[in-house]
């Protein structure tokens, strides 16, 4: 009988240790077989726009090492909250990810209230790039460096315009920081995305951007630099020097960084941060970068999280010290 008993339990122990296999064998294969669809990146800007550019860089470089296409979907409005809101309701299966920039998740709801929680909402994967900001003007303005804008904006207080990608995005942000640090006063005129702010530059519609967007227009010779935004100057144009040569002391450029639904899986997460980075420092990438102003900062999960953590506190104090506030 205890021979019996003794045969019975250790058949029960078996099956279970052959269940533990098995639920660990099926747990592999989903793991592996992710992404068996394709993957959606929502941008949240029109097309035309910086984001829009990194988004279908990244896209293309993870399609080809995912073995699924990785398809943009641009969701513009309400200073990328939009889209931003459609990845923090989406399922958390790796199958939508999120393209975004500093203001998304430590800017904007520092200024306003916004449809998500961009601490708990998300999960980081991976910091892609960070920008050569630079301050463009129209090229008729009769304005040559920072020095000379504040003397023509001081003589007419709410006469110059400047646009921007959307209320409380980063091109918004600084130039009203740097306003508030010159002592002037601009006509804000908030835009669905950078491409239509640009075009209203080229246009002569609006006086100035704080976007690096502008480069290529500005090597067209359509509008004109003032000042770079960055520590360093901007290497496609050495001789523009920064806002803080200019003695303007603002914080510099802003980034782009990949994000998903929280309680996405741990080993996608970690896969995609793998892949961006291999896409972040292939070769060629640079240069691809420099052409919209932006060049390659990869940091992993942890890493980025640190400074999305750190970035959050900087422009909370920024924006409570020097009093700023928007509209809408």
């Amino acid at each position: 009988m205890n021979r019996f008993r003794s045969d019975r339990r250790n058949a029960l122990r078996a099956s279970a240790a052959l269940a533990t296999m098995l639920a660990g064998a099926d747990r592999l294969q989903a793991q592996t077989a992710w992404p068996s669809r394709p993957v959606k990146l929502i941008v949240p800007y029109p097309a035309g726009g910086n984001a829009d550019s990194i988004g279908r860089l990244l896209a293309d470089r993870l399609s080809q090492a995912l073995g699924q296409q990785v398809i943009v979907e641009n969701r513009a409005g309400a200073g990328a909250t939009i889209g931003a809101q459609a990845v923090a309701r989406s399922a958390a299966d790796g199958y939508t990810l999120l393209l975004a920039p500093t203001a998304v998740v430590a800017i904007t709801h520092h200024l306003r209230k916004v449809p998500y929680d961009p601490e708990n909402d998300f999960v980081p994967i991976a910091s892609l790039s960070s920008s050569y900001g630079i301050v463009a003007a129209r090229k008729d303005l009769p304005a040559n460096t920072m020095a000379e804008l504040i003397v023509l904006a001081k003589k007419s207080p709410g006469k110059l315009t400047f646009g921007s990608a959307g209320t409380a995005t980063a091109t918004h942000l600084t130039g009203e920081i740097v306003h508030n640090k010159a002592g002037i006063t601009l006509l804000h005129v908030p835009y669905k995305g950078s491409a239509e702010s640009l075009a209203d530059l080229v246009g002569g519609r609006i006086d100035l951007i704080y976007d690096p967007v502008a480069l290529s227009q500005i090597k067209a010779g359509t509008v004109k630099a003032l000042a770079t935004t960055a520590n360093v100057r901007h290497p496609e144009l050495p001789d523009v020097p920064t806002l803080r040569e200019q003695g303007l002391e603002v914080p510099g450029g802003s980034w782009f960084g990949l994000f998903a639904p929280r309680g996405t899986p741990p080993e996608i997460i970690e896969r995609l941060a793998l892949e961006s980075e291999k896409a972040m420092t292939a070769s060629g990438t640079r240069e691809l970068l420099l052409k919209f102003s932006q060049y390659p900062d990869y940091k992993g999960p942890a890493a980025f999280a640190k400074q999305i953590q750190s970035d959050n506190a900087v422009y909370r104090d920024l924006i409570n010290r020097a009093g700023i506030k928007i509209d809408s």
